[in-house]
């Protein structure tokens, strides 16, 4: 069993802060659980972890985007407790998937509050608008960014720091059918979540690439995943440049079909 420190706690709510002003602002997507978790993994020192983590977290999650008012289980909690937990219990990241996803139901209810609440500056952000008060105007749309972000700090410093002898009683607690189950839905999640972004971004001339890259990845041997990357990112530059000589983008006829 890991302990995290109280340093490595303040180190983890202080990131929670950084990426929670970018989930907000949406602007170098470093939020995303492929760069939290592998974050959190750093912090804690553990690399390899952190990145397996992540892997698993964003893929379980990558099909899940906020549209208009809703919000998803939030991903940066979700990176986050996915490696805490996998490192401080010495459970499979594919278990801690599953066991991190209250923390994130969590953080998706305190959003939705404040997304309701901050709805009330409106009428003032209004009133600066029409009056020219630039000053105010950025003041009243800062606040709201910042009580987030000093949110997921305090939410991350509980969870990870202070919570984390009563998070390692309640899974070693656990029978070991439980723990199992939460390893299979962890293992699925990901499909699951590949499968919903599908959905959304998979036209029918891309079916043969999907076909392809499945066909390289599951049916030849290779010692890591490095070989299927590369053929992808080939396939990807012939279609961009192909896409670049047709007709239709040279008359800017660019082909915005569900909203990509």
């Amino acid at each position: 069993m890991m302990d995290i420190s109280l340093g490595q706690g303040i180190l983890l709510s202080l990131m929670a802060v950084i990426v929670g002003i970018d989930f907000w602002l949406e602007g170098l997507f470093i939020f995303r659980p492929i760069i939290v978790s592998t974050l959190t993994g750093l912090i804690l020192g553990d690399l390899k972890l952190g990145l397996l983590a992540g892997g698993l977290t964003e893929l379980a999650f990558a099909g899940l985007t906020p549209a208009g008012g809703t919000q998803p289980p939030n991903p940066v909690l979700a990176g986050i407790m996915t490696t805490v937990i996998a490192y401080t219990t010495k459970t499979a990241p594919e278990t801690s998937i599953g066991l991190a996803l209250p923390f994130s139901f969590l953080m998706q209810y305190i959003l939705l509050f404040y997304y309701s609440t901050f709805s009330l500056f409106m009428v003032k952000s209004d009133k600066y608008a029409a009056e020219g008060d630039t000053k105010a105007f950025t003041r009243i749309n800062l606040i709201p960014m910042f009580i987030v972000a000093i949110t997921y700090g305090i939410v991350v410093f509980l969870s990870t720091y202070v919570a984390q002898d009563a998070m390692r009683a309640l899974v070693n607690s656990m029978p070991e059918w439980l723990t199992h189950g939460f390893e299979v839905a962890g293992g699925l999640l990901p499909a699951v979540g590949f499968g919903m972004l599908l959905k959304v971004m998979l036209k029918k001339q891309y079916i043969p690439y999907l076909l392809i890259g499945f066909l390289f990845a599951s049916f030849i041997q290779y010692s890591n995943l490095l070989p299927v990357a590369l053929i992808g990112t080939a396939i990807a530059l012939i279609d961009y440049f192909n896409s670049k000589s047709s007709p239709a983008v040279q008359k800017g006829g660019d082909d915005y079909s569900d909203g990509i």
